[in-house]
């Protein structure tokens, strides 16, 4: 049905959006709302660290200030980062991946760098969900298969010995990857995957929780530091009520069904919250205890996790800021930010800085800023949650790699009828 003019949505000047042949997103989700879903579409933008190319900008040079991807486009689905890489799902359901690729985790059959986004080598369109690990991928496709591709062993020099971490692709193999593997315990039954520093953990539809990769801290949370672990196993909690999981540096954090949240593995900053610096080999329950939690994020040395009731609590090391309660201290047990609120809608959590998203739609950042990662237009660390410099109240969700962020905002331009 043509547009027909209308007295009610006009310019400032008083001409009417419909003679003009544009109308607004405001216009659209009023009179249109049936069809505003499929008009007013996802935009992706980058900042922060750019030396291997992982904002995906074709250039070089950090960025602090929010930039679109060289790919353009408005139909970005979801995004995730890595150390020094990033991955992103668009709403036609292709898989792009962009920065470096020393170890293959672009999965695009080569290690070539790249400062733009391609396609994995798998190809496909029929991808769901996508999780960066430190220099490794995962993804979930609408089939219920898991894939995972990039760095699957390292050796770190410590002194005379060299300490070697691996299996974090699952596929019962040290061996790296450029191109997509299935992991070892196959099945099509995958719901989320979250991806750690070189461990990994995902959920599958039954509930049960599989954890794999390395152990030295007990990140896989099955009662052992049996060091490496090169498929999937379950944590020593066992059961089928596993909601939503989250893996930090060397920690790892999940929520059940019920409402309670467990964390496992490395504590020595309080990133476990439970009150002490204990690492800990099975899933615990944090101080704050509580029936309520809704979502979780892991970062470095830091955890961050959203009520039902839209407060937000961070705890761990507390360096440069990043747990946002206006101060540089370590905690053991949950504290709430300084900003506060009952409006927190989605938190994710870098190396050394976290980002979180309000239902306003606004975009928040704290932390470690040394490459602009915070979006703020300057290299300044900050210690309280601060608007990104693109401001805005449409940022739908955000994620936080270890120098570097991205995030997926509706778009606000005119649109032509």
């Amino acid at each position: 049905m043509p547009y027909q003019p209308t007295l009610n949505f006009k310019t400032s000047d008083g001409r009417d959006l419909g003679s003009l042949g544009w109308i607004t997103k405001e216009y659209l989700m009023t009179v249109y709302p049936q069809i505003a879903a499929n008009m007013i579409t996802p935009e992706l933008w980058t900042w922060g660290r750019n030396n291997n190319g992982e904002l995906g900008t074709n250039t070089a040079g950090n960025r602090s200030t929010p930039v679109t991807t060289s790919a353009g486009g408005a139909n970005w689905k979801q995004v995730s980062g890595g150390f020094n890489h990033a991955a992103a799902i668009k709403t036609d359901g292709t898989l792009w991946t962009w920065g470096i690729n020393s170890y293959g985790q672009l999965g695009t059959n080569n290690t070539i760098t790249r400062s733009t986004p391609v396609t994995t080598f798998a190809g496909g369109t029929n991808w769901k969900q996508v999780a960066c690990g430190g220099n490794y991928t995962a993804a979930i496709k609408t089939d219920g298969t898991l894939w995972t591709w990039g760095e699957n062993s390292y050796g770190i020099a410590i002194f005379d010995d060299i300490t070697f971490y691996y299996g974090q692709l699952g596929d019962n193999t040290i061996i790296n990857r450029s191109t997509p593997v299935t992991t070892f315990a196959g099945g099509t039954n995958w719901k989320q995957v979250s991806g750690g520093r070189s461990n990994t953990a995902a959920i599958k539809t039954d509930g049960t929780l599989w954890t794999w990769g390395t152990n030295y801290y007990g990140e896989l949370g099955n009662n052992s530091t049996t060091e490496n672990i090169l498929t999937p196993i379950t944590t020593f909690a066992g059961g089928t009520n596993w909601k939503q999981v989250a893996c930090g540096g060397n920690h790892t954090t999940a929520i059940k069904t019920d409402g309670t949240l467990w964390t496992w593995g490395r504590g020595t900053d309080g990133q476990l919250g439970d009150n002490n610096t204990s690492s800990r080999l099975a899933p615990v329950t944090t101080f704050a205890g509580g029936t309520n939690w809704k979502q979780v994020a892991g970062g470095g040395n830091h955890t961050a996790a959203i009520k039902t009731d839209g407060t937000l609590w961070i705890w761990g090391r507390g360096t440069d800021g990043r747990l946002g309660n206006n101060t540089t201290t370590q905690r053991n047990t949950p504290v709430t930010t300084l900003a506060g609120g009952t409006n927190w809608k989605q938190v994710a959590c870098g190396y050394n800085h976290t980002a979180a998203i309000k239902t306003n739609g606004t975009l928040w950042t704290w932390g470690l800023n040394s490459y602009g990662q915070l979006g703020i237009n300057n290299a300044n660390p900050r210690c309280t949650p601060v608007t990104t410099f693109a401001g805005g109240t449409d940022w739908k969700q955000v994620a936080c790699a270890g120098s570097h962020t991205a995030a997926i905002k509706t778009s606000d331009d005119l649109i032509g009828i």
